[in-house]
């Protein structure tokens, strides 16, 4: 592809960027702040953004003061999977080059955020040096793959986690640029031409998420991925997957052509095909995806644009084969896995809350500490969770007490949802502002107050015991899902927001817009009438979602009316 017409700027800076490569280098070699537009374009490959802190951008307004940049950096963590080592390496990074903090993504990777752009390549070498990548983090390739990371008894979960983890491998992009730019490989210059076999050299139209799920549990969202893969067993065996495509939550505030959308069984793949129909998948959306339109260039456009008959034709084409049928199998349940789980040879897990994925120590509650504490006592594992929580793996069930008591000494209550709310428990942000470019209002900062608020009311109306998702997010894109969620706060500009209801917890169903340009304010009272009719005329065990999507939201709206 070298014709430049039609393709959006950004698909020229990859064209140009000479393998990932463009101006990199010798940008990050002066002594400067920041980096120029079309590197920040190419750094997202390299797993990190170029940002600016918001807040200062405030107090510096009318003055002369340089922009607070500023970089995220982020790992590809496929599944979440950490070892007690890499872990503890991520963690020291936080102090020495972040700010003493580490974001879980809802996508199981870990963020740095406030990484000085001196500091750029000694934090990416460090992440490698622990054997963890960056690379394809962010940027138009496929991002972190994710899979349930519950290491329950009976194996299953870990031959999905494989199987997610030769998807991750085998998609890899295979540019040297990464090497040569932060670990000191060959020269950025000079030498023959390299080959992305599966990307090309303008890589994918637009980001590409992969995800692994159960039906019984599906903790990842499957059906809100680009790509999804759906256990089938038989007797507690892994027989294959049903294949998902389509899905995705972005969409645009006033472009009704932009919308979230949930994936479509495309048909059925063993586990040993799991890899070449994930290839396959990617070709063409590389080959046909929207190059010209960033806001239409995910795979949901083209699906709906040219059919899923059209689109399982080409993907057979590129296997040389029929797709068998999908099986009858749908979700049917989710898990957060919080609290004691066991595993196998006298081991367990145990699931800790992290609210809106931001792991750290405040207010008399060391939570980073305790969490490092444990690993280097005990010697566990790690792993992150798409709720953005956090799983210690492999402890002996006669350590279960030291782990508790280490919790108690740092100012954790005892884990478990037992000392959650419903609604807390399931709740999740994106990081918004100060720090998201594109955050058009607050989300994580100000979640856990409108939580709070929403606890007291769900307590006075009776339904505190409500099992319900609560997301809120900075702008539309959904980066924490929230168009799948019992109730979402999307943000529309400074400290309002549109008000979603009736998704599913499941992440089978989207939910619908309630109402717009919401006050931060007036977000609980807004909904608190929604909550009074779930109490009077809700079905046994139905959920909140599912209650507003049976009545509707043009019912909802409508008051009662009033009997004479």
């Amino acid at each position: 592809m070298s014709d430049h017409s039609g393709l959006s700027p950004v698909e020229k800076v990859k064209e140009l960027s000479r393998g990932l490569r463009g101006d990199l280098a010798a940008e990050l070699a002066q002594r400067t702040t920041h980096v120029s537009d079309e590197s920040a374009q190419l750094l997202k490959f390299h797993g990190t953004y170029q940002q600016e802190d918001r807040d200062q951008r405030r107090a510096q307004r009318g003055t002369d003061a340089e922009p607070a940049h500023q970089f995220m950096v982020r790992c590809k963590i496929p599944g979440g999977v950490l070892s007690g080592p890499q872990y503890l390496v991520i963690d020291e990074l936080a102090d020495r080059y972040g700010n003493a903090t580490l974001r879980v993504t809802t996508r199981q990777g870990n963020q740095f955020h406030g990484v000085l752009k001196g500091d750029l390549k000694p934090t990416i070498r460090a992440v490698n040096d622990a054997l963890v990548t960056t690379l394809g983090a962010c940027g138009d390739v496929v991002r972190n793959v994710v899979s349930c990371p519950a290491p329950v008894a009976g194996g299953l979960r870990e031959q999905v986690l494989s199987a997610a983890r030769r998807v991750s491998d085998h998609l890899l992009p295979r540019t040297r640029a990464y090497h040569e730019i932060w670990l000191d490989g060959e020269q950025v210059a000079g030498g023959p031409p390299e080959s992305e076999p599966i990307y090309g050299t303008h890589y994918l139209p637009r980001k590409f998420k992969v995800a692994f799920a159960f039906p019984d549990d599906n903790c990842c969202d499957v059906h809100s991925n680009d790509l999804g893969f759906l256990v089938v067993q038989e007797g507690g065996h892994l027989v294959g997957f049903n294949v998902l495509v389509g899905g995705g939550m972005g969409k645009t505030h006033g472009k009704e052509d932009t919308y979230p959308r949930l994936a479509d069984a495309l048909g059925f793949a063993r586990t040993a095909e799991v890899v070449e129909v994930a290839e396959a998948v990617v070709k063409v959306q590389r080959d046909h995806g929207n190059r010209g339109d960033r806001r239409h260039a995910r795979l949901k456009y083209l699906i709906d644009g040219q059919g899923l008959d059209w689109f399982r034709g080409e993907v057979e084409r590129h296997l040389g084969r029929p797709l068998a049928p999908p099986a009858p199998v749908e979700v049917t349940g989710i898990e957060d896995h919080l609290g004691w789980h066991a595993q196998e040879d006298r081991r367990s897990f145990l699931g800790l809350f992290i609210e809106n994925g931001r792991l750290q120590d405040s207010d008399g509650r060391r939570l980073r500490s305790a969490v490092r504490r444990i690993v280097e006592t005990i010697q566990t594992g790690v792993r992150f969770t798409p709720q953005q929580n956090l799983l210690l793996t492999d402890i002996p069930d006669r350590r279960q007490g030291l782990v508790e008591r280490i919790l108690a000494d740092h100012g954790v209550a005892r884990p478990g949802p037992a000392t959650l709310s419903a609604v807390r428990r399931w709740s999740m942000a994106c990081p918004a502002l100060p720090t998201c470019g594109l955050a058009l209002a607050e989300a994580e900062r100000v979640l856990p107050g409108v939580v709070t608020d929403l606890e007291r009311e769900l307590e006075t109306l009776g339904v505190a015991d409500a099992r319900l998702t609560v997301r809120m997010t900075g702008c539309p894109n959904g980066c924490a899902r929230p168009y799948t969620a019992d109730l979402a706060f999307v943000g529309r500009s400074l400290n309002k927001y549109a008000v979603f209801v009736g998704g599913s917890m499941l992440g089978t169903r989207l939910g619908t817009q309630y109402a717009d340009l919401v006050p931060r304010d007036r977000l609980v009272a807004t909904v608190r009438p929604l909550f009074e009719r779930y109490r009077d005329e809700r079905l046994a065990d139905e959920r909140f979602g599912d209650f507003c999507d049976r009545v509707g939201v043009d019912a909802l709206r409508s008051p009662l009316p009033v009997i004479q």
